[in-house]
This record gives C-alpha cells, structure tokens and sequence, in this order.
C-alpha cells in the first residue's frame, strides 16, 4: 500500500478550536496516513481570506471550515471548486438540523461558543480551584469541590482535574502516599471521591522517566521504593483496597486517554448525585451537576 501526503486546511474566523478538534478525531481513524495541517485562524477580512487561498493554490488539500461571513465563505467556495479541492463547513449540516428540529434560524455569530458567560466564568473559576488544591493542598477548600480524585503518584490525578476544569468541574485531588493518613475532610467527603489506578510496569516506567527529568541521578532507580516493582505493586494494592474499602469506585487510566479518563469520572459523578437523589428527595443544585445536564 501506498502512503502519500494529504494537505488539509483549516479556515476559521475564530481560534480554530472546533475544526482541530474534529479534524483530530476523524484523522484519528486514518492510521499510517501522513497529513500535513495548514491551520488558517481568525480570518475575518478579505486581506486575511487572500493568505489563505494562496497558501491553498500553493499547496492543494481538502478545506474545511467555519466562517460565518458569507462574502468570505463564498469567496473561499469559488476558489475551491476552481482548484478541484474538496470544501466543506463543518458546522452547517448540525446547524440545520438543529434550525429544522427548533424550527427557528441560527443567529449569524463568530464564535458564539467563546462568549464571556456564565459558563465561562465558571471554567476560569474551576481552573482557579485546581490550582489551589493539587496534590493535597488546600484540603480544606474540598468542602467546595465537585469531585475529588486520590491516587498513588503520577496515576494522571492533576492532569485529569485540568481537564475536569475546563468543563466547568472543580476538581480536587490527593496523593495517596505510603504511610500518610487521609485528610480529615474525606472522613464524610461532601462530594464524589473516585480513585485513579494504573498498571504496575506501566508506572515504573512513568516514575523512571521522572526522575530522570528531575535529574535524580544521585540515587540508583533500584534502591528506591518509588520505582521498585514490588513496592510500587503493594503501594498501588493499599490504594485499591483503600477505595474499596470506602467504596469509592477506581478507574483504571492505563490504556485511557485524559479525556476518556475525565469522561469516565464524570460519569461517576452523575451516578452519585443520582444515588444521593434516590436518598433524597431534594438537594441543592451544584456546578458539577450543571456541567452534566449541558453534555447529556
């Protein structure tokens, strides 16, 4: 089989968040294909429209876009269909579903989806609190979290919260070290706690790399329980049994991405509060929750 190279432009009138996303997924199913990105942002006049259609003419490729201006988008459309090259708006088929199904037009606006809102604000916010309580700081500040994570070190804890963050979840997180006692707040945590586990060889290795990088040369890799398979194997069995014994439900991040890992938390927060909710009847509204009611 042959493996060429495929040029794919990206158009937006915004910061290109959407059309990376997307394209990332779908290319995601075209294993060994080398594609190059031209990434074309923020172009809003004909002066910033002509860069693009000169770098498409130069280097050929499939276009997709998100432009909202007509004048740009039709430019853009009559230079593609001169040059053979495949163009499509990524956003229009959704759009007019959703204008069918509504039975009302969309409003013609750049980049709605990054209005400073109350959503908005409330990922600064998140993002805000993350910082504040990584890696056991802060624990009195839990009372005020939507979810926190524990697990034994570097098991994925802080990147996941920044993930979590980023849709609006304040998310908090505890080491689970060897020999260290739990925080007092998470005797009767005020919100869902989910453990983060991973396989054993898979965090040596982990750990060897860091400290590599922190250049922790003076000690050998194998004179330290930090990296000792066997200790790091019992230290990862306390913490499961730890959970378990909480009932505190595990992930498992060996073979997850950051965001299947966010996502399968976010699914435990959801099956909480519906627990919570089964037990009571009525229960105060909290962001966490509000976050979920926008992605179901």
């Amino acid at each position: 089989m042959v493996h060429r190279t495929t040029n794919l432009h990206l158009v937006s009138d915004s910061t290109g968040e959407t059309l990376n996303s997307i394209a990332r997924a779908a290319l995601s199913r075209f294993e060994e294909h080398h594609v190059v990105h031209h990434r074309w942002s923020l172009v809003r006049s004909r002066l910033n429209l002509d860069r693009v259609l000169e770098g498409i003419e130069h280097e050929p490729g499939p276009v997709l876009f998100t432009l909202v201006d007509k004048s740009l988008r039709m430019a853009l459309e009559e230079t593609c269909g001169r040059l053979g090259v495949a163009c499509l708006s990524v956003l229009d088929p959704v759009v007019n579903l959703l204008q069918h199904e509504i039975g009302t037009r969309a409003v013609s606006k750049r980049a709605a989806q990054h209005v400073m809102d109350a959503d908005y604000f409330r990922r600064i916010d998140a993002m805000h609190y993350v910082l504040a309580h990584d890696d056991g700081q802060g624990t009195a500040g839990i009372a005020n979290a939507d979810v926190v994570l524990v697990g034994v070190s570097r098991s994925s804890k802080t990147p996941t919260c920044f993930y979590l963050a980023n849709r609006g979840v304040k998310a908090a997180n505890i080491p689970l070290v060897p020999g260290a006692e739990l925080p007092p707040e998470l005797e009767n945590p005020p919100c869902p706690v989910v453990g983060l586990t991973i396989d054993v060889s898979a965090l040596v290795d982990i750990r060897r790399s860091r400290l590599k990088i922190i250049g922790a040369g003076g000690v050998r890799m194998g004179e330290t329980d930090y990296v000792n398979i066997e200790a790091v194997k019992a230290e990862i069995l306390t913490a499961r049994r730890l959970c378990a014994s909480r009932g505190w439900p595990v992930i498992d991040v060996t073979r997850r991405s950051i965001e299947e890992t966010a996502a399968t938390v976010l699914q435990q927060v959801e099956l909480w509060h519906t627990k919570r909710g089964n037990q009571a009847e009525h229960r105060p509204e909290d962001p966490a929750a509000a976050v979920l009611g926008q992605q179901n």
